[in-house]
């Protein structure tokens, strides 16, 4: 059995990871925070299950996470793919609301509206969109560069289901992009990156900086979904330039109940 000091010491050198992971998954910051807690107890309270000859310690306790997140996520609603419309919309026609926007991005001291950031924001939201089979794997391997072999163990799925699971996300990411995204089709029904640059970052040229990024640098949609997580990868999700981000996530699904209601 595997020491505890030594699974400790281990854990904290991954732990930024997982939460990340968790973030992305859940879409709140503090539930996140309180899944890696508890992922560590479990893993803690059960080392003497640990088989270092069958997977690493790391896919072990990501194995314990993902099943303690799909507990969480048991009782809620995937996302919709218009549930950012919906918000945009909710918002812009409130100035009460719009000025609620203004005062969170505000509360953060030397704030600023980075595009790079935003984007790794509209992924997270997508994503929740998918189910959550493809959500988990796209993210294992695209995002966090897991094996297939390692998730096939940390999933329990079979091979033929990861790479399905691999192949109908990113055919899903894909068709929604192309649709919504302004900043890649001029027929996009989602501004909101632009929208939100002009008002916080109004100096940075949105379609500018897009280039800059890339994103407007070819029509492959294999290549512009590359780029995409190529960019995620790079974003800390736990650590951005304001707050208004963590803020979005965690009020979509009420603003969206809201608005239908």
């Amino acid at each position: 059995m595997i020491k505890q000091e030594i699974f400790q010491s281990e854990f904290v050198n991954f732990s930024s990871e997982l939460t990340s992971f968790l973030y992305r998954l859940v879409a709140n910051k503090q539930d996140a925070e309180d899944l890696t807690q508890d992922t560590y107890i479990k893993a803690l309270s059960n080392l003497d299950s640990f088989q270092p000859e069958k997977a690493s310690l790391k896919t072990w306790v990501f194995t314990i996470a993902i099943n303690t997140g799909k507990n969480y996520l048991a009782k809620m609603k995937r996302w919709g793919e218009n549930d950012l419309t919906i918000c945009q919309e909710y918002h812009s026609n409130s100035p009460e609301r719009m000025e609620e926007i203004g005062k969170v991005f505000n509360s953060t001291p030397d704030a600023r509206f980075e595009m790079k950031e935003h984007l790794n924001y509209c992924f997270t939201c997508i994503t929740k969109t998918l189910e959550l089979t493809q959500q988990i794997c796209l993210l294992l391997k695209d995002v966090y560069g897991f094996k297939q072999e390692e998730i096939i163990e940390i999933t329990g799925l079979s091979e033929g289901k990861v790479k399905h699971g691999i192949a109908d996300a990113r055919k899903n990411l894909k068709r929604i992009f192309d649709n919504r995204c302004a900043l890649i089709n001029k027929n996009g029904i989602c501004n909101q990156c632009t929208a939100l640059n002009g008002i916080f970052n109004p100096k940075q040229d949105a379609h500018i900086k897009a280039k800059e990024l890339k994103l407007s640098s070819t029509n492959d949609q294999d290549k512009l979904l590359d780029l995409r997580m190529k960019l995620v990868k790079e974003t800390d999700p736990l650590q951005g330039s304001s707050e208004l981000h963590t803020f979005f996530l965690e009020n979509i699904p009420t603003w969206v109940e809201k608005a239908t209601s």
